[in-house]
């Protein structure tokens, strides 16, 4: 049975560490709705041929396009939403199960179960009981989830995910959060609030259950504590309207479900392994594992605000560091001080401290700058890298300027943003002014320091030989960042939005307003294909990461520009 347990919980601890994040959204503007920029690609042919014949004008071309607008703005948002919820959900339910082998509530399942089928007098009535309680354990987290939402409402969550201070503060809390399941200290409600719900769990019917729930809740405070605030500070920073309270129906389900299973089934709680010092080390692995967590929320705000002291291979050096550490405890060469004596290991901590160890070599090359393609989304850009063996070696067909150095913003952006052997503008006017004077069609790539899916599309759909070539030798590519904090405007060049009122000071809020006004999106990464007159050859497109459906996104649009070329 242990086997089961660690392999189980190995799997949550992975999940719940490296999570697939839906779009990211980077910006926030009141009061103006937007598509989340993936729209489906297009088909060429159904494009570029009519009733089996070539097109001939741009009329027909954009007759054409309008036909295959299959998706509405409304219907693009409802589906990201969507996904972004059910991805929240799924973590929230990775973590309650993680919660429930903590040592505050895995020790109490059998007294509870043996409270209620005791106390009823009849099976029938200790499972109505036990789900009951069950029941009052979703409704308080979710009220929890509720309160967050409506304390913070969803512009003030929307903004969160690039917001340098409260970046900086879940940092600091995550961090407090790992020392905590590390053994420095625990984290406890005041005395006398727990005393006071548990005294009132005494009373019966509905009331007493309810306050027994809500007693479970208080008294486990200090395991399910920093999975809980984890759980929230990751919801939160989605943007979600509802997302706090959807991690927290997702975690609570999680926690209440085995408390109604085994009151219905009790003779399986002769199959579940004894308490003891495992339970202790399920909290330790997570303490390391939030630890990592946290460079996340402080990468975020050292590529905002142009700190460069946490570059790629310091990131990756703190990490080799952690996960070694981690593996070193499972093999128990580190000890903490409320830890049991480790006599021997046992086959599942000997396969996840492999699997630990494994992960260490596989980081290890990276600080020589590997790519490192399964973790690339949650590192800082490759750009960062200060010693990469790598550096030297370019696509055969990138298109390299002696004068790239005297565009707008090159220096800034270009030494930690742009992927090997890609060498883009990072100003839309004087990419437009490059397209028309090299008769090429424009890719414009509104992205942000903290887009997750933006990295890992430049690590495994970009970093393609064929995409990068393409790219390269057939589209002037122009890299667009939302969510910079240092580049501002001259004064002359500042303006208020006509769209969404706000003043555009800075260099990223241009950028931002641009993709607003123009695509109506605020999500990233988004990809548009345009002519020389700045005019869209197909429809916008978000992530995606199959790289030949990319590469027919980028074809479709390289067919429509030669069709217009040749009708002019």
């Amino acid at each position: 049975m242990k086997t089961y347990l660690f392999s189980f919980f190995l799997i949550v601890l992975f999940s719940f560490s490296n999570k697939t994040i839906a779009q990211d959204t980077l910006i926030n503007f009141d009061d103006v709705e937007f598509t989340d920029g993936n729209t489906e690609l297009v088909d060429t042919t159904d494009i570029v041929f009519s009733d089996g014949e070539p097109v001939d004008s741009a009329e027909q071309v954009s007759t054409q396009l309008d036909s295959v607008q299959t998706n509405s703005p409304a219907s693009d948002d409802a589906k990201t939403e969507d996904s972004s919820l059910w991805s929240i959900f799924i973590t929230g339910v990775l973590g309650g199960f993680a919660a429930f082998f903590m040592p505050c509530i895995f020790p109490m399942v059998p007294l509870t179960v043996s409270f209620f089928t005791k106390k009823a007098g009849s099976r029938s009535k200790a499972i109505s009981q036990a789900f009951m309680y069950g029941l009052f354990i979703i409704v308080i987290y979710v009220a929890l989830g509720m309160l967050i939402t409506i304390a913070f409402g969803p512009e003030a969550l929307n903004e969160l995910s690039t917001n340098g201070i409260f970046n900086f503060f879940f940092f600091l809390l995550l961090v407090v959060f790992a020392t905590s399941f590390l053994g420095a200290f625990e984290i406890t409600l005041p005395s006398s609030f727990v005393n006071k719900i548990d005294a009132n769990s005494d009373k019966g019917g509905l009331v007493g259950l309810f306050f027994m729930s809500a007693s479970l809740a208080v008294v486990s405070f200090s395991c399910t504590g920093p999975i809980i605030g984890t759980l929230l500070v990751e919801a939160a920073t989605r943007g979600e309207r509802l997302g706090p309270a959807i991690g927290m129906l997702g975690f609570s389900s999680a926690l209440a479900i085995p408390f109604v299973l085994f009151a219905m089934f009790p003779s399986m709680l002769k199959s579940l392994p004894k308490s003891g010092g495992w339970l202790n080390s399920v909290k330790v692995v997570l303490g390391f594992l939030e630890l990592a967590l946290a460079l996340k929320f402080l990468s975020n705000v050292d590529l905002a605000y142009n700190w460069n002291f946490l570059d790629r291979e310091v990131y990756l050096a703190l990490w080799i560091v952690i996960f070694g550490l981690l593996g070193l405890y499972l093999i128990g060469k580190i000890k903490f001080s409320h830890d049991s004596t480790l006599d021997y290991l046992s086959v599942p901590r000997t396969i996840i401290a492999i699997l630990v160890f494994t992960f260490v070599v596989y980081m290890i090359p990276g600080m020589w700058g590997a790519p490192l393609k399964a973790i690339s989304a949650f590192l800082p850009p490759v750009g960062t890298q200060d010693f990469d063996l790598t550096s030297g070696i370019t696509s055969s067909n990138t298109t390299a300027h002696a004068d790239a150095s005297l565009r707008k913003h090159y220096t800034y952006f270009h030494s930690k943003a742009t992927i090997k052997g890609m060498d883009p503008y990072y100003d839309y006017e004087e990419a437009l002014a490059a397209a028309k004077e090299q008769n090429k069609p424009l890719l414009v790539d509104f992205t942000g320091w903290n887009c997750v899916n933006c990295r890992k599309m430049e690590a495994e759909v970009w970093s393609s030989p064929k995409i990068k070539n393409l790219i390269n030798t057939e589209f002037i590519l122009v890299e667009l960042y939302v969510d910079d904090k240092v580049l501002t405007l001259p004064e002359s060049e500042h303006y208020i939005s006509p769209k969404t009122g706000k003043n555009v000071n800075t260099v990223s809020k241009r950028n931002a307003d641009l993709q607003i006004t123009r695509f109506e999106s605020n999500s990233q990464p988004l990809y548009a294909l345009l002519d020389t007159q700045g005019e869209l050859l197909v429809p916008t497109s978000g992530a995606v990461y199959d790289i030949n459906k990319y590469e027919a996104f980028l074809q479709s649009a390289l067919d429509q520009f030669k069709v217009k070329e040749s009708s002019k």
